[in-house]
């Protein structure tokens, strides 16, 4: 895995993500492909979920925004594995899309912490610290 996931996890951690993965959007085939993952037991690198064109969609992807869901009434309805992200304790949710020069949006970092974790000032600290891996991302996914 391209050191700048891994650098991109430890520095997401260290300000109370549990669960870390980036993912890559295959528009073509209709899914997301998992190219990292803090938890490889339950979300195994290289796995797929489909991608569901969605308000989740038009938000993230389409308007390019970070979807925030601090509640599981916020997040279930999005996510089809919405009992497993519950079952490891996880209340909330943060997706933010990493796009290219073009503006495409080809991955999306997905961080998962307890309910109420993402604050608008930690939401601003996650962007930064994506939007600074950006064109690294880019180049190695």
């Amino acid at each position: 895995m391209p050191p700048i996931c891994e650098a991109l996890h430890r520095a997401c951690a260290s300000l109370g993500t549990i669960l870390f993965t980036i993912t890559r959007l295959d528009p073509a085939a209709g899914l997301v492909w998992r190219d990292y993952t803090s938890h490889p037991a339950e979300y195994p690198a290289q796995g797929t979920k489909p991608l569901d064109k969605d308000d989740w969609y038009d938000a993230c992807i389409g308007a390019r925004k970070t979807f925030v869901a601090n509640t599981p009434e916020g997040f279930s309805a999005h996510f089809f594995d919405a009992a497993l992200i519950l079952s490891m304790g996880l209340g909330s949710v943060i997706n933010i899309p990493v796009a290219d020069d073009t503006g495409e949006v080809r991955l999306t970092v997905n961080l998962l912490a307890g309910p109420g974790h993402y604050t608008d000032a930690r939401v601003a600290e996650y962007e930064r610290l994506v939007e600074a891996a950006r064109g690294e991302l880019i180049g190695a996914l």
